[in-house]
């Protein structure tokens, strides 16, 4: 009797509720993703894409397109919409171009420098986005020391050498994005396989050749990851637009709009501007499942070719010093303004006065460092909610078969692809009046709305990379303990939560970093009690106070400097490449 009763327990009508105990978690995080989801990124997209559509009472079910009639109407905004295309497509170009030579350069060949060109290479994520911009402006813009410099050492004029409008933009945006390409190119690189170019090169193929039909076929997926990113960025790209004034971008007129109190052309803006960037993401994702690049075989990568021969050293060097200086530049600038005297770089090519003045600003009480405690707060309280959600969603999504998986996929990372004005704009739209999500209350003008714009903006980030160190854990594990009576929770908590636990502080440092310097969805929606960190160095530079902005612009190079030394550190405790 005894023995039966046992076999009933394991065999017996037990199995169902037993399976429910098991995955009654992962069902919870479903249904909680789904509410998150629908609450603070589909819901406020449709909010945002009623109200374009929303018009007087005497509209047919208070709906109107009479106002999109408009919009495409105005020459303005439809130059906006070309405009921001035209940028971004040209910033693909020009970062692929950079990025993906800047890979093949430092990952094919080995020469004298090789190393410090490598760390040099990722600078450009260490620069703060505002403050960045601004160094790329006083440097190159109308008035900057470049331009200054070749005027009054070379007796050139310097209008020839301003960078302005979409010049100045691409300029940005090409030294600023190229490691997007950079690191996905250099990763690809590492991982080919060397025995392809070998046996292309012994039936005959040239250099050329397998080049063309062997390397770059395999680069593609690189070379589409890069591309996509960079779209992207430069799509929801402000801040280099504003500084040198270049007006014909979306992103701008969402803000002039908003400004001037037009919501509804906000809204429309706002809507067009996800429509195309919903529209790029799915091409590419067609793209990926139509063409597949992938090696069956088994050789190993191609080590680096060492560079013998003088003239092409010579070569190398000459390149590589003037495109050292010219990435180490806009960090030196940050550097040095902050120790400028106010009005001591005016008519000089180097500054002529020099003060610790804006660097004591910093022991003057709490006020200074309220902007930067501010960033740290909803940046913490941000990747905290994104750390649950996102590694819960990527275990779900990797463990669990349901239908719609493909689809919740993309909702996901949905946020990431629409530019920071449309999320400030879509959570505008949602929360200025009570919402159930928001548990009855107002979250425009409040603390809230800012930690919630970045949990909605970086949550992919944590997600995608939790979701790839998921991708390379074998089930087997977590069944095998599991098997030797362990509960879902305790199997997960001590065998899966281990081995992914990198990939989720990677994404969330990332998260973190972006947070903590975000500014295009801030601009939009912070309150004057809690001024983020970016605002703050906004607010000074167009005070004239540009020493405190840069003090500020160093403490993001510092903390962001921080977090790539542990991301880097964790890489390579785990056997991955290094970023820096």
């Amino acid at each position: 009797m005894t023995s039966l009763t046992q076999a009933q327990r394991i065999t017996g009508p037990s199995k169902r509720p037993s399976w429910i105990r098991r995955r009654w978690s992962t069902v919870l995080t479903l249904a909680v993703l789904l509410i998150v989801l629908f609450g603070y990124v589909i819901g406020p997209m449709i909010a945002t894409a009623r109200r374009s559509i929303s018009q007087d009472k005497a509209a047919i079910l208070g709906f109107s397109f009479k106002a999109w009639g408009d919009f495409f109407a105005n020459p303005a905004q439809t130059s906006a919409i070309g405009g921001s295309i035209l940028v971004s497509v040209l910033s693909v170009i020009c970062a692929g171009v950079l990025g993906t030579g800047v890979a093949i350069l430092l990952t094919r060949w080995e020469f004298p420098g090789r190393r410090i060109l490598q760390v040099l290479a990722m600078l450009p994520i260490a620069l703060p986005p505002l403050m960045g911009v601004w160094s790329f402006k006083l440097l190159f813009g109308v008035g900057g020391r470049i331009p200054f410099a070749m005027q009054e050492w070379f007796g050139l004029d310097q209008k020839m050498f301003w960078l302005q409008g979409m010049a100045g933009v691409l300029i940005v945006h090409a030294m600023t994005m190229y490691p997007y390409f950079y690191l996905t190119v250099s990763a690809a690189l590492l991982n080919a396989d060397a025995s392809l170019e070998e046996a292309a090169a012994s039936m005959g193929a040239g250099k050329a050749r397998i080049w063309m039909r062997v390397i770059l076929p395999m680069l593609t997926p690189a070379l589409v990851a890069g591309a996509l990113i960079t779209f992207m960025s430069a799509m929801s790209s402000y801040t280099a637009p504003l500084l040198f004034q270049y007006t014909d971008v979306m992103t701008q007129q969402i803000v002039i709009a908003k400004t001037n109190g037009d919501m509804r052309l906000a809204s429309i803006i706002s809507t067009t501007l996800a429509i195309i960037s919903i529209a790029f993401l799915a091409i590419i994702r067609s793209y990926e499942q139509r063409k597949v690049y992938r090696t069956q075989s088994k050789g190993g990568g191609r080590k680096r070719s060492t560079l013998t021969s003088t003239p092409a050293k010579v070569v190398l060097l000459v390149i590589s010093i003037p495109v050292t200086v010219f990435l180490v530049l806009p960090i030196i600038m940050i550097a040095v303004l902050s120790v400028t005297a106010k009005g001591g770089w005016l008519m000089s090519v180097l500054p002529t006065g020099w003060t610790l003045e804006w660097w004591a600003r910093m022991f003057t009480g709490f006020d200074f460092w309220r902007p930067v405690t501010n960033s740290l707060l909803m940046s913490v309280i941000a990747v905290g909610g994104a750390i649950i959600l996102g590694a819960g969603a990527a275990y779900v999504m990797s463990r669990m078969k349901f239908r719609g998986k493909l689809a919740l996929d993309i909702a996901v990372m949905l946020p990431w692809a629409l530019p920071g004005t449309v999320v400030a704009i879509n959570l505008i739209t949602a929360f200025s009046s009570s919402s159930p999500f928001a548990f009855g209350n107002v979250l425009v003008g409040t603390f809230a709305i800012l930690p919630l714009a970045y949990f909605v903006r970086f949550n992919p980030l944590i997600f995608r990379s939790t979701f790839a160190s998921l991708s390379q854990l074998d089930p087997n594990l977590e069944d095998a303990a599991r098997s030797l009576g362990a509960t879902w929770w305790y199997s997960f908590r001590k065998v899966v939560l281990p081995l992914i636990s990198r990939g989720i502080m990677a994404g969330a440092l990332l998260a973190f970093v972006d947070g903590v310097g975000e500014f295009v969805a801030s601009v939009l929606i912070y309150t004057p009690d809690w001024v983020p960190l970016s605002i703050a160095v906004n607010n000074e530079n167009y005070q004239g106070n540009i020493g405190v902005g840069s003090v500020y612009g160093m403490i993001q190079v510092f903390l962001v400097l921080i977090v790539l030394a542990a991301t880097n550190r964790m890489g390579a405790r785990n056997g991955a490449p290094a970023a820096l």
